[in-house]
């Protein structure tokens, strides 16, 4: 391969790499939409430590372009019921979707 080729064959894969753009994950059209989606995702899973109902290390959080899952395990229905509440608080939040389970 020469020179020349190398160059055509490098620039090339840059252009078809900006074309089609970074694309996220698991399905999200955007960095962006990843970006607000981690956010979400923070502030959900610092307002859990924050609560004094809600063991935030019991309890996952994943975040969908808006939609939040919570999953994982909460001492009473109070506290699962908190924690959703929670969630559907932090802006951004387009609907959430409550796994939680409690212990018995």
């Amino acid at each position: 391969m020469t020179h020349k080729t190398f160059w055509a064959a490098t620039a090339t894969s840059l252009v078809i790499l900006a074309a089609t753009g970074c694309a996220v994950s698991r399905g999200q059209e955007s960095v962006g939409a990843y970006v607000d989606d981690t956010g979400i995702t923070s502030l959900v899973k610092a307002r859990f430590y924050e609560d004094k109902d809600v063991a935030g290390s019991s309890i996952g959080v994943e975040t969908l372009k808006g939609t939040v899952m919570l999953s994982g395990f909460a001492k009473s229905s109070l506290e699962r019921n908190k924690a959703e509440s929670i969630a559907r608080g932090v802006k951004g939040v387009t609907s959430v979707k409550n796994e939680i389970a409690i212990r018995p």
